[in-house]
């Protein structure tokens, strides 16, 4: 299995560190993350273990993400002092389209 890392940058992961843990899925912003290479392995925790091995451990808040068979992102697992947990790309909501003011001047 294939997997993206997502480094969180400095900025950022300060604030992760101190918020408070929050139960279910991450929400993260793709803006407070650089992609930074790929790694094979059997699962998410055989990638922290390889990358760690390396001497480039996942720290708190770095991401990877899983590459499915047709190259497609798949499931996301953030690194939290407690291990990995799942997390989702954070998706604004659409803009309303401008709606023509109907007040009277």
């Amino acid at each position: 299995m294939l997997f993206k890392i997502y480094r969180m940058k400095d900025a950022p992961r300060e604030q992760f560190r101190w918020a408070a843990h929050t139960g279910g899925p991450a929400v993260i912003k793709s803006k407070d993350y650089e992609a930074t290479g790929e790694i094979s392995a059997a699962t998410p925790y055989a990638g922290w273990k390889a990358l760690s091995a390396e001497g480039a451990e996942l720290r708190t808040g770095d991401v990877l993400e899983e590459v499915l068979p047709d190259g497609s992102p798949g499931a996301l697992y953030i690194a939290k002092y407690v291990g990995l947990e799942s997390a989702t790309w954070f998706v604004p909501e659409p803009r309303p389209e401008n709606q023509q003011n109907s007040c009277p001047q």
